[in-house]
C-alpha cells in the first residue's frame, strides 16, 4: 500500500519535480567522492611535503608569521585569525598545529604557557600565549625571491607552494599524520647531527641517521631500518637507583607522558606484575619520578619489570612517507635527507643567481650613470622638443660607448637617466663611483667563485647554521643495544601455587589443598609424575596435570642450574635405572617421558636441586637365597648430567625394598663464568664482551666509578650498573689496590693503597679518594706491585726535576679505604707513566718484605723537595678515563695528562 500511494503521489508532480525525484545510484558517486575525499586528506592535510618538510596548515601558519611579523610578538589568536585567510578549516586545528610547532622549540619562538611534552599539561588559550618567528626560522625558510606562488583557497590571497626552506627540518622535527589510507611517521633526530650528514652527504661520504628525542630516554635503535616501513624502535625511561629501597625515573620514552607512564607503574601495581609502596611525582622543568619499593624487595627485577610491564618501554613503528612530485611515496630517512641536500644545493644556486643579476644590474646601471653625468650627454637634451627625440638623443650619445658595458642600452635604461635629479648630477663623485663600480666587480667575483664552487659553498653555509644555531642542540637520548627481558622472570609474585597430589589437580584456587610456593600469574608450572612423565603448563585457576604427581614447581625456560637426581623401574619387574638430566627448552602442554617408554615403568626415587646438588643415597634390596649384601650406597656424583631423553645408568637388576637419602651433597657444577656486554650494560653467561671470571654463591663484583667512587655488587644476570661505570673485576677481599688521584685541598698528586673489607655493604657507593669536592680520581690499579714513573713540573727557575720511578708497594703501606695515603712529592707532577710490575717474590719472603712497607708510623711520610727546587704553587692537573686492570697488558701503559 506504501509503494502504490508512494507512486500515485509521484505521477501528481510537475516533470520537473518528477525529474529531480528519480532513484539516484550511489555506487559510481561513492567510489568518485571517496578517492577524491581520500587524495584531499593525503595531500592537503596529514601527509608533509618533501620539498619543505610541512603540512600545508604548518606552511600556512609560517607563511602567515611571516607576513605579519615586525620582529615583535604576536597573540596567537591574532596569528591563527590570520592564517585562516589561507587555511579553509577551523581555527582549532590551526591552534594545534602551532602549539605543536612552537613546542619543537625550533621554527617559532613562543611566550606564555605552551604547555609541557613532559607533563602532557596542554597550552593555554590562544589569547593568553604569544608567539613569533625565531632567528633561525627567518635565515633558512624564507626568500620571496625564489619562492613559486599559488591563489589561497578562495581565490583572495597568495600563499607559497613551498617554502625554500634549507634545512632538513622534516627529519629535524618529524611528523605524524594519519590519512585516509595510510600514515606518516618520522621520528625526531639531531639538529647537528643531520647537519654533519647533510655535509658528508656533499662529500660524497657515508652517513647514519639516529632518532634523538626531545624526551630523552635510551632507544635501541637496531631495527630502524632507517625510518622505513617494518622498522621499530624500542625506547625506555631511564631509571636510576637511589638506595635499596628506591627508585628515580628522571628520563621518559618519547610520545609517554609522565601522567600516562605513572599511571602505568599503578596498574601493574594493582595487577600484582610489580610490587611498589608509593609513587611519587616530583616533576618540575625535568622529569623526577621517585619509587619507593616495599622490603625486601629487589631493585634490580623491579627495574626490569618496570620495562616488561609499564610505558617505562614502548616500541614505535615509523613509517616515512611524504609526497613528492604531487603522489605519496615512501622514503627512508637517508634518502629524504640526500634530496633535502640537494634542494637547499639548489636553492643556494637560485640565490646565487639572483644575487648575481642583482649585482649586474647594479653594475650596469651605475656605469651606464657615471657616462651619462661625466660625458655631460644630458646637456645635448636640452633643445629637443618632443620625448620620442630626448630618447633618441641619449640612445645616440650612448653609441660610442656601447663596448665598455655588459650588455645592450635599452629603453628602460634611457628612461632611468632621464629620472637622474639635478641635485645628484651636480654633486656626483666620480672617485665614488668608481669605488662603488669596483665593489660591485668584487662582490660579482665571489658570487661567480661560490657558483664555480657550489658544494663547498653549500657545505660552508650548514657550517655556519651549526655554529649559530647548534652550540645548544645536543643529543638528548642515549643509544644503547636492549637485552630482551623475560616478562616471567621478572614478574612479582602476586599468587599461590596450590596441588592436589591424588586427583592431580593444582592451581591458585586450590586454598584448600597443599601450598607449594608463590609464583605469577603469567609463569609456567612443571609436574613430575610417578609413572616417569612431566609436562609444563601455564598457571591457571585450577587444571589437572595428571594423578600422582610427584613434584611440581615453577618452570624456569633455560635453566641449567636445576639438576633433576632419578632413580625409575622400566617396566613392571625391570631393572633401575638411575640419571641426573636438566630440563631447558620444552614445548608447552606436551608430555614428555623420563623412562625407557615401556608400560608399568615407575619413578622409585626423585629430588630436585636449585644448584646442581648431588646426594648419596641408600639402596635397600629385598631379601633373597644367596644374596649375601642387602643394601648398597650410591652417590649422585658419580654420574654424568645427560639430557632428558637419556636412558640412565643401571642401579641395580635386583628387585629393591627401598630408597633413602644417606647423605645431603654439594653441587657438582662448576663455576658460573660470568661476561659484561659494554653493548647492553648487562652479564651475561653466553662469551659477550668482556669476561670477568668464574663465579660461586657468595663472590661479588667491585664496580669502578668514572669519578673514584667504588661500589660492590652481586653478579645476578639481571643486575643494572650505574651510567658512570669505569671498570667492571671481580671482587678479592685479600686484593690490594692501588689509586692515583690529585688532592683537591692541595692540589697535589697521592697514592694509596688499600684493601677492601669483606664486610662492606653490597650495592652502596664509597669514595677512593676522599669527600673533598676537588679532588680528581686518575688511575686504579690492581697489580699486586706495581711501579710508575713520575714526570715532574717545572719549576720557577726554568728548572725541571728528574723524572723518578715509585715501586707503589715499598713507597706506601696497605691502609683503610679511607686513608687520605701519601703525597708522591712536593712538586707538581706533570705527567705519570704506568710502568711494567715487578713479579711476585716467593711467599715465604712475603712477611719479611711487609715489614719496611711504610717509614712513618701514620704510613705518610712528607718527601722534601731537592735543593734546587724550591717550592711552588701546585697545578692541579685534569683526570684521565684510563684504567689499567686484570688481567695486565703485556706492556707498560703510559697515560699522558695535560698540564
Amino acid at each position: 500500500m506504501s509503494n502504490e500511494h508512494e507512486t500515485g503521489e509521484l505521477n501528481q508532480l510537475p516533470a520537473q519535480a518528477k525529474e529531480q525525484a528519480k532513484t539516484l545510484h550511489l555506487n559510481g558517486m561513492y567510489e568518485n567522492w571517496f578517492l577524491d575525499y581520500a587524495s584531499y586528506v593525503i595531500l592537503e592535510r596529514a601527509v608533509p611535503d618533501i620539498d619543505d618538510g610541512l603540512k600545508p596548515v604548518q606552511r600556512r601558519l609560517l607563511h602567515s608569521m611571516k607576513v605579519i611579523d615586525d620582529g615583535r610578538y604576536n597573540k596567537v589568536a591574532n596569528i591563527i585569525g590570520h592564517t585562516m585567510q589561507y587555511h579553509p578549516h577551523g581555527d582549532a586545528s590551526i591552534g594545534d598545529a602551532l602549539v605543536q610547532l612552537g613546542q619543537k622549540e625550533l621554527a617559532v619562538d613562543t611566550q606564555g604557557n605552551w604547555g609541557n611534552i613532559l607533563t602532557g599539561d596542554s597550552a593555554a588559550a590562544p589569547r593568553y600565549i604569544e608567539a613569533r618567528l625565531s632567528k633561525f626560522a627567518l635565515d633558512v625558510m624564507f626568500n620571496p625571491k625564489i619562492t613559486n606562488w599559488k591563489l589561497s583557497y578562495d581565490g583572495r590571497n597568495r600563499e607559497p607552494i613551498s617554502l625554500p626552506i634549507k634545512f632538513p627540518i622534516l627529519l629535524a622535527q618529524g611528523v605524524e599524520g594519519i590519512a585516509v589510507g595510510l600514515a606518516s611517521k618520522i621520528l625526531p633526530h639531531n639538529f647537528n647531527e643531520l647537519i654533519d650528514a647533510s655535509i658528508a652527504c656533499l662529500k660524497d661520504e657515508a652517513f647514519d641517521l639516529l632518532p634523538d628525542f626531545p624526551t630523552g630516554g635510551l632507544a635501541d635503535v637496531s631495527k630502524y631500518n632507517e625510518g622505513m616501513r617494518g622498522g621499530r624502535v624500542r625506547i625506555r625511561a631511564k631509571i636510576a637507583q637511589l638506595d635499596k629501597r628506591t627508585l628515580v625515573i628522571t628520563e621518559i620514552p618519547f610520545s609517554t607522558t609522565t601522567g600516562s607512564l605513572i599511571d602505568s607503574i599503578i596498574a601493574a601495581n594493582e595487577k600484582g606484575k610489580i610490587k611498589i609502596r608509593k609513587i611519587d611525582d616530583n616533576t618540575a622543568q625535568n622529569v623526577e619520578i621517585v619509587i619507593h619499593l616495599n622490603p625486601g624487595t629487589s631493585p634490580d627485577q623491579t627495574i626490569d619489570a618496570l620495562y616488561a610491564f609499564t610505558q617505562c618501554e614502548i616500541s614505535v613503528s615509523p613509517n616515512a612517507c611524504v609526497i613528492a612530485e604531487g603522489k605519496p611515496v615512501f622514503w627512508s630517512v637517508n634518502r629524504i635527507l640526500r634530496y633535502n641536500t640537494e634542494r637547499t644545493r639548489e636553492l643556494l644556486r637560485s640565490e646565487l643567481m639572483i644575487r648575481l643579476g642583482e649585482l649586474q644590474e647594479n653594475w650596469h646601471a651605475a656605469s651606464l650613470e657615471k657616462i651619462f653625468i661625466e660625458n655631460r650627454i644630458y646637456h645635448q637634451i636640452e633643445q629637443c622638443e618632443s620625448w620620442e627625440e630626448v630618447i633618441a638623443t641619449i640612445e645616440n650619445e650612448l653609441k660610442p660607448y656601447r663596448e665598455l658595458l655588459r650588455r645592450d642600452i635599452s629603453q628602460e635604461d634611457i628612461i632611468k637617466l632621464t629620472e637622474i635629479k639635478i641635485k645628484r648630477i651636480s654633486k656626483f663623485n666620480s672617485f665614488k663611483a668608481d669605488e662603488y663600480i669596483k665593489s660591485l666587480e668584487t662582490e660579482m667575483d665571489e658570487v661567480n667563485n661560490h657558483l664555480n664552487h657550489l658544494t663547498d659553498f653549500t657545505i660552508q653555509f650548514f657550517e655556519q647554521i651549526r655554529k649559530k644555531y647548534g652550540a645548544d642542540k645536543y643529543r638528548k637520548t642515549e643509544i644503547r643495544n636492549f637485552d630482551v627481558i623475560q616478562a616471567a622472570a621478572v614478574a612479582a609474585n602476586n599468587e599461590k601455587l596450590y596441588v592436589n597430589r591424588a586427583e592431580g589437580f593444582a592451581g591458585t584456587s586450590l586454598k584448600k589443598d597443599e601450598f607449594v610456593c608463590d609464583c605469577s600469574d603469567i609463569d609456567d608450572i612443571i609436574v613430575f609424575r610417578e609413572n616417569g612423565t612431566f609436562l609444563v603448563t601455564k598457571v591457571s585457576a585450577k587444571s589437572f596435570v595428571g594423578e600422582n604427581i610427584i613434584h611440581i614447581d615453577v618452570f624456569r625456560k633455560n635453566d641449567d642450574r636445576t639438576i633433576y637426581n632419578l632413580v625409575y623401574r622400566d617396566g613392571k619387574k625391570g631393572p633401575l635405572y638411575v640419571k641426573r638430566f636438566a630440563v631447558m627448552g620444552v614445548t608447552r602442554d606436551k608430555e614428555y617421558d623420563l623412562t625407557a617408554g615401556n608400560p608399568d615403568s615407575k619413578v622409585i626415587y626423585f629430588t630436585a636441586n636449585p644448584n646442581g646438588e648431588a646426594e648419596i643415597i641408600k639402596v635397600s634390596l629385598r631379601p633373597q637365597a644367596k644374596l649375601k649384601k642387602t643394601s648398597f650406597e650410591y652417590n649422585f656424583a658419580e654420574l654424568a648430567i645427560k639430557g632428558r631423553s637419556s636412558k640412565g645408568n643401571i642401579l641395580t637388576k635386583k628387585p629393591i625394598r627401598q630408597i633413602s637419602k644417606r647423605e645431603d651433597g654439594v653441587s657438582t657444577l662448576g663455576a658460573r663464568a660470568i661476561w659484561y656486554d659494554e653493548t647492553v650494560k648487562r652479564l651475561n653467561t653466553d662469551a659477550r664482551g668482556q669476561y670477568l671470571g668464574e663465579f660461586m654463591s657468595d663472590d661479588k663484583l667491585l664496580c669502578v666509578m668514572q669519578n673514584g667512587d667504588l661500589k660492590i655488587t652481586g653478579y645476578e644476570l639481571n643486575t643494572h650498573f650505574d651510567d658512570d661505570l669505569l671498570s667492571l673485576h671481580k671482587f678479592e677481599p685479600d686484593e690490594v689496590i692501588s689509586v692515583i688521584y690529585i688532592e683537591g685541598e692541595t692540589g697535589f698528586h697521592y697514592i694509596k693503597r688499600f684493601q677492601i673489607e669483606e664486610d662492606t655493604p653490597v650495592n652502596k657507593r664509597f669514595s677512593s679518594i676522599g669527600e673533598h669536592p676537588g679532588s680528581r680520581f686518575l688511575k686504579i690499579i690492581f697489580d699486586e706491585l706495581p711501579k710508575i714513573l713520575a714526570h715532574f713540573a717545572e719549576n720557577e727557575k726554568g728548572r725541571r726535576p728528574e723524572d723518578e720511578e715509585i715501586k707503589i708497594a715499598e713507597f706506601i703501606g696497605v691502609k683503610s679505604v679511607k686513608a687520605k695515603g701519601k703525597r708522591i712529592a712536593a712538586v707538581p707532577v706533570e705527567q705519570i707513566e704506568l710502568l711494567e710490575p715487578d713479579e711476585p717474590e716467593p711467599d715465604e719472603d712475603e712477611t719479611e718484605d711487609s715489614d719496611h712497607l711504610s717509614s712513618e708510623p701514620d704510613g705518610n711520610p712528607e718527601r722534601e723537595p731537592d735543593e734546587d727546587s724550591p717550592k711552588v704553587e701546585p697545578t692541579v692537573v685534569p683526570p684521565t678515563e684510563e684504567i689499567k686492570g686484570r688481567p695486565r697488558p703485556e706492556g707498560p701503559l703510559q697515560m699522558e695528562l695535560p698540564f
